[in-house]
């Protein structure tokens, strides 16, 4: 599938206009591209909160135990999970060719998900457990009316192709279930075991949906970016089953406690990987496609995935020992965890948004398929400008993380080198965070009629010469 067919088979989005005669929220159209730019906010405005947390570890004056809850919540939550469905609406559209405009808008979702989401996060604020448990079941309500819209469609697109679903459905359950989880340590249903409660909680909705969700969705994109299919569509199988089952074992070990369990985890989920990313290469290196900021940070995304499966293999066999061989605080975990969080997800949702919006844009502001071609070619220029800065300081920024917690285990968080690494880091990380924003920021404000106007001109000159 080449961008020409991928965007004639986009449905019509309707987006929130803002003109004089507004009308009441819920009537408005709220596209799935409203969960992407609203989660893309969550994103950027909690990465902030993340690096005060960050520099107040650093600095001996940690923030407060329900920061960091606000920063979590609201970047899985608010961010990264509001993204992925979003995504998955696009990705699966509509069977239906009548009113496209109510099969695309989900204003109750959309208004359910956020207004939750704020209210869970003014529970950890006041300390009030049972206001985080209400509006997590409205959050929780919204993401399972999606998933049903979802399923709906997918249902009546697989028909005749089940092996596509079942990975989804995998996803999907790991959100609801983790979701569950949070509800149980919010009501206080488990007293007696909260810890194995928040294990499942965190792992379901980290390993279990988000994760295997890009994956599934990489396994899907990455061949039409590339305009060919797998090298190998045997290896991509084995390793979209070795991967849902060794986090299966992973998390089974984390609720037993059992280190050797989840080495066997460990090993299961590197095999997938290295199956995984093997087949991306050798597709790759097969196809004739120059390269473009959604194929390379879908692509740098798989390296951290496989490196952090690594570095769980080595954690976990660091625990073996009693005492542990390496001290492994605080800042050593949040320089794991962001291996994941911002070297593979964040890195595989800036891919994704680079390919789906200047696609999905063109797509509702020109709909003339023979017209949306020079548009959307103009959006995918500006995506790809910088676009090696972009990867390159968003992915040595999270390296830095790295480095600036194994520096601990030589020199105190007062010396010097601490705290050069501290602000080099988090500098990389904002240059690639500010530049993603901007140039979607510019894609966003580029209007058709800018295209018009330049071809006009363009005309004239030719006609004066």
């Amino acid at each position: 599938m080449d961008w020409q067919s991928a965007t004639d088979k986009v449905p019509r989005i309707i987006f929130i206009s803002s003109s004089g005669n507004s009308a009441p929220m819920l009537a408005r159209p709220y596209p799935p591209l409203s969960f992407c730019f609203t989660g893309l906010g969550w994103l950027m405005v909690s990465s902030i909160l993340g690096l005060a947390i960050l520099v107040g570890l650093i600095r001996g004056t940690p923030l407060p135990s329900w920061v960091r809850m606000l920063h979590v919540h609201a970047v899985l939550v608010g961010g990264v999970a509001q993204i992925i469905l979003g995504g998955f609406l696009l990705l699966i559209s509509p069977s239906s060719l009548g009113n496209r405009k109510g099969a695309d808008s989900h204003p109750i979702a959309f208004w359910a998900m956020n207004s939750g989401l704020v209210g869970m996060l003014m529970g950890f604020w006041l300390h009030q457990d049972t206001i985080v448990a209400v509006a997590g079941l409205v959050v929780m309500a919204a993401c399972c009316s999606v998933i049903s819209t979802l399923w709906n469609r997918a249902r009546r697109m697989w028909t005749s192709s089940l092996s596509q679903a079942w990975f989804y459905a995998l996803a999907l359950l790991g959100l609801v279930g983790g979701s569950a989880c949070g509800e149980i340590l919010a009501f206080g249903l488990m007293p007696q075991s909260p810890g194995y409660v928040r294990l499942a909680h965190i792992h379901l909705v980290v390993l279990g949906f988000v994760v295997l969700a890009i994956m599934g969705m990489m396994h899907h994109l990455l061949p039409t970016i590339w305009s060919r299919p797998f090298v190998s569509p045997t290896l991509a199988q084995t390793a979209i089953v070795l991967m849902p089952l060794g986090v299966a074992v992973l998390i089974g070990g984390f609720l037993n406690s059992s280190v050797p369990v989840e080495m066997v985890a460990g090993a299961m989920l590197f095999t997938g990987g290295i199956l995984w990313i093997g087949n991306l290469l050798g597709t790759w290196r097969a196809s004739t496609h120059t390269g473009s900021a959604a194929s390379d940070h879908l692509l740098v995304s798989t390296f951290f995935l496989l490196f952090t499966i690594i570095l769980g293999v080595l954690v976990g066999a660091n625990s073996l020992s009693s005492p542990p061989r390496l001290p492994y605080g605080r800042l050593h975990l949040v320089a794991y965890t962001h291996m994941t969080f911002v070297g593979f997800i964040v890195n595989a949702i800036m891919g994704a948004c680079s390919y789906f919006i200047p696609i999905t844009l063109a797509a509702d502001r020109v709909p003339n398929t023979k017209k949306r071609g020079p548009y959307r070619d103009q959006l995918n220029t500006i995506m790809n400008r910088w676009s090696t800065v972009q990867i390159a300081a968003l992915s040595l920024g999270t390296m830095g993380l790295g480095l600036l917690a194994a520096l601990t285990w030589n020199v105190p968080l007062t010396s010097i080198y601490v705290h050069i690494a501290t602000w080099t880091s988090l500098g990389l990380l904002m240059t690639g965070l500010v530049l993603f924003s901007v140039k979607l920021t510019s894609i966003i404000a580029k209007k058709p009629d800018t295209l018009r106007t330049a071809q006009t001109s363009s005309d004239e000159l030719k006609l004066t010469a």
